[in-house]
């Protein structure tokens, strides 16, 4: 067994449902799990790895429900810059379809460098293109040389443009082959164990590009294996007029009848569900990933997420993109999640501490986890911490804490611990050599833009 011991932190925000705080707090890891959280002097003085808080706010680690890692290969693309989410994609598709398998890992590095950075130990992906042998295992792989604890979502298309879809043909796949492949990932790689750093989702992509069978099929498989099912769902009013030209439903209403409502399904958007439909999802306990970043960018609208979370709908934060968001920084997202709420002319319609609630225990209910979310003995060694005595937080730190996290410019983490390991220090990332990285993924994104990545 190994011990990690936080010392003298300024403050530790457990995020529980009783608001338990502490000052001059402390937290004793046994190896991948918390066993005693509390003040400085009233746990062990000892530990294989002791870490000095001072100065610190230590809360948990964020959680992203919803992201598209290879998309920071095509951030800020000029061509998409200026479009809704349709135009956009389509603009996106014919050079996406050059992606290759070192393209997945290099981007997903990129991606959860970012999101670690940010505050993320958490994070969800749902990579829907598989050109040239690239397959979920190359983000799984890379997932675990970062040390990101991680649902994989092995996401898929089938429908193209001669059979009424939106994608491109030369970008989607059989059915048969997503269904044995999916089978294969879960087997391969799903672990439903407590504290699991891996777990495996299935995940059709959109109304407008897989058919109902393998919506059907694919939530059957996922429900046979105990593993949880995520698609794009009432994004924007383009797939609304789709789904009831296509089927006679609305996005909503498709998915019940297709089966993709439950405590096991969550949904990316759900920027334009009817009143009775967030009734009906929150009786579910259908979960939603609320991305308000990439709503604005795409001009998509403003997901009611307050009806939806009252109506008892599960509710995260996804960064989403990266290429309609430009940004994988989850505490921004927060904060842009309590923005664009109060935009509507109601100054309370999201708090900071609900932002964060969202960010944090929200989101491990989308995902399905009970083990992280919140500090607590007996959950998972997942924590977070901020300097308060810096430039961002000068001034708001004083009078809220925590709340500055989100009113304030949102900083990098200054400490980051997942499953009992320190992976970021000092706002940098141990054990990868960033410059280098960087360096890599910026030539294949080139190579990428202009159709030459072998």
């Amino acid at each position: 067994m190994t011990s990690l011991l936080i010392q003298h932190a300024e403050l530790i925000v457990a995020m529980d449902d009783h608001d338990t705080q502490w000052t001059n707090g402390g937290i004793y890891v046994v190896d991948n799990e918390i066993r005693q959280i509390g003040q400085t002097d009233h746990l062990p003085q000892d530990a294989d790895q002791t870490f000095n808080a001072k100065g610190m706010m230590i809360l948990p680690g964020l959680v992203n429900t919803h992201h598209h890692f290879y998309q920071t290969l095509t951030r800020n693309l000029p061509a998409a810059q200026n479009t809704n989410l349709f135009h956009w994609l389509r603009t996106h598709y014919p050079i996406w379809a050059g992606l290759t398998p070192e393209a997945i890992f290099i981007s997903t590095k990129i991606a959860l460098a970012e999101l670690l950075l940010s505050g993320c130990t958490t994070s969800s992906d749902h990579t829907y293109m598989w050109p040239h042998g690239a397959r979920l295992d190359d983000q799984i792989h890379a997932a675990t040389e970062m040390g990101a604890r991680f649902h994989a979502a092995r996401g898929s298309m089938s429908v193209g443009e001669s059979k009424g879809g939106l994608p491109p043909d030369e970008v989607v796949e059989e059915e048969d082959a997503i269904l044995k492949d999916s089978q294969r990932v879960i087997e391969s790689y799903h672990d439903a164990s407590r504290y699991a750093m891996l777990r495996i989702v299935l995940a059709p992509c959109s109304p407008f590009s897989v058919s109902p069978s393998l919506m059907r099929q694919s939530v059957a498989l996922a429900r046979s294996y105990g593993v949880h099912s995520h698609t794009h769902l009432a994004e924007t009013l383009d797939e609304a007029t789709y789904c009831t030209a296509t089927f006679g439903r609305t996005p909503v209403e498709l998915a019940e009848d297709l089966g993709w409502v439950g405590p096991d399904v969550w949904h990316a958007h759900m920027v334009h569900p009817g009143t009775d439909e967030i009734r009906r999802l929150g009786q579910t306990r259908t979960g939603i990933a609320h991305c308000p970043s990439s709503n604005m960018r795409l001009a998509s609208g403003i997901a009611p997420i307050r009806s939806l979370w009252e109506a008892g709908a599960r509710l995260g934060l996804g960064v989403d993109g990266s290429a309609s968001n430009d940004s994988s920084h989850l505490l921004s997202e927060a904060r842009q999640a309590l923005l664009l709420q109060r935009v509507t002319g109601n100054p309370a319609a999201l708090t900071a501490r609900e932002a964060l609630w969202l960010a944090t225990r929200g989101g491990a209910a989308t995902l399905g986890r009970d083990d992280i979310g919140y500090l607590a003995p007996g959950m998972a060694a997942d924590f977070i911490g901020y300097r308060l005595d810096t430039l961002d937080l000068a001034g708001g730190a004083v009078h809220d804490p925590l709340a500055a996290l989100v009113f304030c410019q949102p900083p990098r983490v200054d400490l980051s611990v997942i499953n009992g390991r320190v992976r970021v220090q000092q706002q940098q990332l141990l054990d990868v050599d960033l410059p280098v990285l960087i360096e890599r993924h910026n030539a294949i994104a080139r190579a990428l833009a202009r159709g030459e990545l072998h």
